[in-house]
This record gives C-alpha cells, structure tokens and sequence, in this order.
C-alpha cells in the first residue's frame, strides 16, 4: 500500500455525515424534521450539537443509528460509519451496528431501562447479543462493565433493579451498557440534564475517560452550551433541521458569527451574570465568625423585616422499615423568605431541597419545627385557614408534561382552581383565564389546544399561568426550567421576574442549576444531606462562598471557567 494511500486511510472521518434529511409523516402532511445536514466525527474526537427542542438534533442521532420515531425515514442524503454506506441497510445489518459499532446513552434513564429487569439482566443482553460473552462468562463482563462505568459494589448492584438506583447511578447503567461492547462511536443524548452539577460532573468524567481508554469518538447532543465548550473539541449549531455553523468548540461559543448561534449564546445562564431584576436583596456582611460556623449543622441568615415566610428548625425524619436507624431528609433547617423577593435553595440530589418545599406547600408534614406564613404557624390552621393558605401558595413543577392533565383543554387547565375555589362566575372565570394567558404571552387561540400540542416552554408557561390564577403571594418553583432549553429557560426566567415586579410575588426557586438561580435568586441557600451549611445573598454565594461545598458545587459547572457570555 503506497504511503498516499496510507495517510488518506488514516484521516478518514469515522463518520461521515452528507446532506441527510429526514421527514416525519404526520396527519397534517410531511415535516421536513433535518434537512441537509453535513457533519464529520474522527475517531476518537468528541463532537457536539447544540441547539433548541425541536433543532433537529437528536433527530440526526436516531437517524444515524437507524431508530428514527414511527412515521420518520431518511429522505436523501449519506451516512457513512468507517467509510461503509449505512444510510439504507437492511434492519438486520444495522442491529449488528448498533451496540457493537455504535453505542447510545439516551436521554431519561427512567424510561430507558426496563423497570422489571435486573441491571446486570439488561447490561447481558447487548454483550449476548453481540457474542461478546457466553454465559459462563457473562457475569464477569457484566461487573467488568458495570466497574468502568463507575458503579460502587458492581456485583450487588447489578442483582438490583432501576428503582433501586439514584438518577446519576441510572445513568452509569446506561453508560455501561452504552460503552458495554466497546463501541467506535458514541452517541451521548443529553446524558446529564436531570442530573444535578456535581453527579453531572462525575458522570461525564467517567465517559471521557472510558471512551479516552477505549480510543471511542463521542457525538454529544446536548442545549447546554457550557456543557459542549468543556466537553466537545468541535461543536455543530443546529436550528429547525439545518446546520447554520460549526467549527471549533472555544471558537464557535466565544465569537459566533450566525445570529442563531449569537441568540443562543446570549441566552445561555452565566454565574457570571448579574441579577434578571436591578433589585437586590441584601443581608449584612458576614464576620469571621459566620465564616467559621458555616460548616456547622445550619447557618441562620440574618432575617430582614418583612417576611411572608419564616422557617426555623425544620426537621423531616423518615422511618426507613428493616433499617435500625431511620432517614433524616431535612435536619434542622431554617430561612426566610421576604416578601416580594426570590429565596433559592440549591444542593445535590438527595439534599433535602424539595422536601422542604413540599412542607411548605402543606404536602408533607414536618417531623419536628415551625413554618410560619404571614406570622401564623401553619401546622396550627383550621380547615378554612388551610384553604385559604393553598390559595396564596402555590406550585410550579418541574415537568410541564405531567403535572398537566393531558385530556383538558389549556382553558380548562387554567380555570381549574377558579373553578374549585368558586372565584366569580362563570364569565367573570373565562376573563380571567383569557387575562392569565396575556400575562404569561400566549396567544388566546391557544385556549381550545391540549398539552401534547404544545412545546415545553408553553406548556411551562400554562403551568404559570394555573399557579397565578388565584392571584397568590408565594409561588414554590420546583426546578420549573431545568427541562427547557437556554432559548425557552431565558424567557421562562424573565417571565418570572416581570411577574414578580409586577404582582410583588415571593418566589421560593428549587435548582440545581446555580448558573440559573444566580439570575433568578436574590438569597440562596445551600443545602447538603438535608442540613443548611450556607446562606446569604445571592452575590456573596457566588462572589465570595465560604463553605467547602459551596465551593464544590460552584467548581462543578460546566464551561464556567469559559467566556462564553457576549
């Protein structure tokens, strides 16, 4: 073989990716879902694409591993793996492909794991498939695996079953049985959203290092932008089906040059940024001495004036059967929240964030403490004190898929606590349902449409919408954005804060996104296995954190050392 031919060989693309389009056959006609996508991974190079839902991205993944949605196909294009045409293979060559040659870690670990099938059962089954074991050896390889991939006592953990697991040792399980069959090319579709930013950091340390070990190139989708400038040496901006730039990660992210990927940059949350609101809260200047007793069971901030809410010593313990001891979710909490500002709470999966949101919200009842709204105990209310309490509390949930009633009409979901509350009459209702959709910007011809014909960010904004129907003065956000993509998340974020300006409403924001809760928050708390180690405004906490987990979870976001603000 001449040297020309040798060299030519060597920097091939492992894939190669030329004008793909795909279509999606719907009731109301064909959607041009991807079209003329051109993209090139080389092996052992990580590339990622970014964008906003319905971008087209993980559309391009599916289609280049061939398990495009029903109704999807290939319109025209070349999809190329080590320079072999697989575009139009037969389903039974692909399923060679995949696993073997291709590996995937998709998006919901929840979903993607079969919930009645052992861990190790479900690692096996591509290694069997693949005839990469027997089963006399299978279970070795399936620890083995499983070991990579970072799971502690892989052998017990592999007998347990998807329910058993956190949300961040799904995802190892994904990893393992993505990375199983020591693929060439990894496809990697957000495998870190839900996960909060230190798990994140960990999970994608682990993929980096396995897929460096096994010399695997990795294709990356993801709408984080710090996430791709860390992660990725290249990165292709997607926007409704099309490739509008790519190029080098640092390059396309520090000096975009397509407005969309400008937009996008814009959008994306910065703990560099200052407040969405010019208000800020301020607390007094900590001593030396806060400083020392931050790593103490909880700091107690020092409280404003006007606080609608007031908790001290809030303490869930839950008995845990066949255990000796029992668990302990929130361990002696306490914080404020002023009226008219927005209080966050930040910590790690398992912190203790949303238990104490749900004893506010009257959902759980606390073990032990007080929670005080307007200077009145809440555990202490009459039935109609507690009906009138859950009209001036409301929620905002993470998920906008299934906390709203997907057979009800956007007017019916919105009317549904006028209607329970019996606020006004019938017309005087249908005003103000028409009223809450001005006040969150969609469009009254909205009103007849269901969830499922919505995007995210609208049905997010129906969510809104339903938590300010009863006109309350404290709205709970249990991660409300962290599903949403930095185009959607900027807008929800901002439609907070003109909602806050101008009802005066008081927020208690749950994240574990500090690059959010650094626009949105004007006091965070920090919480760690269920206790407060940190508390003050939220410029302190970013400018200047004290406790070594503070400092911990700050180091852990993505890209944050990257100037990727314009």
């Amino acid at each position: 073989m001449s040297a020309a031919k040798e060299n030519q060989m060597s920097t091939a693309p492992l894939l190669s990716v030329q004008g793909l389009a795909v279509d999606f056959a719907t009731m109301d006609g064909v959607v041009h879902a991807v079209e003329g996508v051109d993209l090139e991974i080389a092996a052992g190079e990580t590339v990622a694409i970014v964008g906003e839902s319905g971008s087209g991205k993980s559309t391009t993944a599916m289609a280049i591993i061939g398990l495009l949605a029903g109704g999807g196909k290939i319109a025209s294009g070349s999809i190329r793996l080590d320079g072999k045409e697989i575009t139009h293979a037969p389903e039974n060559e692909l399923r060679s492909i995949r696993g073997r040659d291709i590996g995937l870690v998709p998006q919901d670990p929840m979903s993607n794991l079969n919930p009645v099938a052992k861990i190790g059962t479900q690692v096996a089954e591509t290694l069997l498939a693949h005839g990469l074991a027997n089963r006399q050896n299978v279970q070795a390889k399936v620890v083995e695996a499983l070991t990579a991939a970072g799971l502690p006592d892989p052998a017990r953990r592999a007998k347990q079953y998807p329910h058993e697991f956190s949300g961040g040792m799904r995802q190892r399980a994904l990893i393992a049985i993505g990375l199983a069959c020591k693929p060439r090319l990894l496809i990697a579709d957000e495998p870190t959203s839900a996960l909060d930013v230190t798990v994140q950091h960990t999970i994608l340390d682990q993929i980096g290092a396995m897929t460096r070990e096994l010399g695997t190139a990795v294709l990356l989708i993801t709408h984080d932008l710090g996430l791709a400038a860390e992660r990725a040496e290249r990165v292709v901006v997607m926007h409704r089906g099309k490739v509008v730039e790519q190029g080098p990660a640092r390059q396309i992210l520090e000096a975009p040059q397509h407005p969309y990927t400008q937009s996008l940059v814009a959008a994306a949350p910065s703990v560099a940024a200052a407040r969405l609101r010019p208000e800020a809260f301020h607390v007094e200047e900590r001593t030396d001495a806060d400083a020392q007793g931050s790593s103490a069971t909880h700091v107690e901030a020092e409280k404003p004036k006007d606080n609608i809410v007031e908790i001290e010593h809030l303490t869930k313990v839950y008995p845990v059967r066949g255990r000796g001891e029992d668990f302990v979710a929130v361990d002696d909490v306490s914080l404020a929240i002023p009226r008219g500002e927005t209080v966050a709470i930040v910590g790690e999966s398992g912190s203790g964030k949303t238990t104490t949101a749900r004893m506010l919200l009257k959902v759980v009842e606390p073990t032990s403490g007080l929670i005080r709204y307007e200077g009145k105990d809440i555990s202490s209310l009459s039935r109609a004190e507690t009906k009138n309490f859950r009209q001036q509390v409301q929620p905002i949930f993470q998920d906008p898929y299934s906390s709203l009633n997907p057979m009800f009409t956007i007017e019916r979901l919105i009317a549904e606590p006028l209607d329970f509350y019996k606020r006004g009459s019938g017309a005087d209702r249908r005003k103000r349902v028409r009223q809450l959709l001005d006040d969150v910007a969609l469009p009254q011809s909205m009103l007849r449409r269901y969830p499922s014909e919505l995007s995210g960010g609208q049905r997010q904004r129906v969510a809104i919408a339903r938590a300010l129907a009863l006109s309350p003065d404290v709205i709970v956000c249990d991660e409300p954005v962290s599903a949403l993509d930095v185009l959607v998340q900027d807008q929800i974020l901002k439609l907070l804060g003109d909602l806050q300006k101008e009802y005066g409403l008081s927020y208690l924001f749950i994240s574990h996104d500090l690059a959010v809760v650094r626009l949105i928050s004007d006091y965070v708390c920090v919480m760690k296995d269920g206790r407060l180690v940190e508390a003050a405004s939220s410029e302190e906490i970013f400018t200047n954190p004290r406790d070594p987990y503070t400092r911990k979870l700050l180091a852990s976001i993505p890209g944050n050392e990257l100037n990727i603000a314009s």
